[in-house]
């Protein structure tokens, strides 16, 4: 199991938190944010690949926001899908 935490930009979430075992995602957590939206997301997400993440919620914005939190997690499980790869 590898922990990863992904500091996010111009989003009120600040941090995501979260586990991966080879390309599944899990144990997904946001600080900060809209609380219950993004328990739903983490709970939803929890258990799928990163290229599943990535498909379904790259490229999401908020407002007028160049990215959202849900575009953040993508961003954050491809950052420690790489950052597992190289400390592999």
């Amino acid at each position: 199991m590898y922990h990863y935490d992904y500091q996010t930009e111009y989003t009120c979430a600040r941090l995501i938190s979260l586990d991966l075992d080879g390309d599944k995602v899990t144990n997904i957590r946001f600080m900060g944010g809209c609380d219950g939206n993004l328990k739903m997301l983490s709970k939803l997400v929890d258990g799928w690949t990163v290229d599943e993440i990535e498909e379904k919620l790259s490229g999401n914005t908020c407002g007028s926001r160049p990215t959202s939190c849900a575009d953040q997690l993508a961003r954050a499980v491809r950052a420690a899908y790489t950052a597992q790869e190289l400390d592999g």
